[in-house]
């Protein structure tokens, strides 16, 4: 299997952080890795520093999903959550819910909906969505965040509802929330 059919494996029934490293350094190569679910795209060559710094990015990210410290001791308990109608995000144990039923999301998908919950009725560019969504300096066009958005529209949908809407020629913003769809 190539990287990307590892991918899609892994996406199928996991949202364990994935970074490519590869020698392809095309747009359309780190467009498809990020858009099949890759959380960053690394190419060749590369320094170690960078890499290490990026593995850590993703990693500081799993902390919060894992619940777990570096030396693997629970946090206290928490309710740092953000809501909008029938959305949730537990930021604490990095779960998003729709009613009832919990939304599985990676890492990039989560950040998109935080960003907006954030500021509900704002209008976000895709490059704010971006900055928003990912830590550390990513080189993608800003067309990766339409993939990603179609998505968390997918998996919401499999719930039951839509959080995301589209202003058209302008970017996304949080929607109702409020009915089933």
């Amino acid at each position: 299997m190539d990287g990307t059919d590892v991918c899609r494996s892994i996406r199928a029934g996991s949202d364990v952080p994935i970074i490519f490293l590869s020698s392809r350094d095309d747009e359309i190569d780190r467009i498809v890795g990020l858009e099949l679910g890759g959380d960053d795209y690394v190419t060749k060559p590369f320094s170690p520093r960078e890499l290490l710094a990026r593995v850590k990015a993703v990693l500081r990210r799993r902390v919060a999903v894992n619940g777990a410290g570096s030396n693997d001791v629970p946090p206290m308990p928490t309710t740092e959550e953000i809501r909008h109608g029938r959305l949730s995000l537990d930021l604490d144990r990095f779960q998003a819910r729709w009613g009832d039923r919990e939304v599985a999301l990676t890492v990039t998908e989560f950040g998109i909906l935080r960003t907006l919950l954030g500021y509900p009725g704002k209008v976000f560019s895709r490059d704010e969505l971006m900055t928003g969504a990912y830590e550390h300096d990513t080189h993608v066009t800003d067309r990766t965040i339409d993939s990603h958005v179609r998505r968390i529209r997918r998996k919401f949908s499999e719930a039951g509802g839509d959080p995301v809407e589209t202003v058209h020629g302008v970017g996304y913003k949080l929607g109702p929330c409020l009915e089933e769809k």
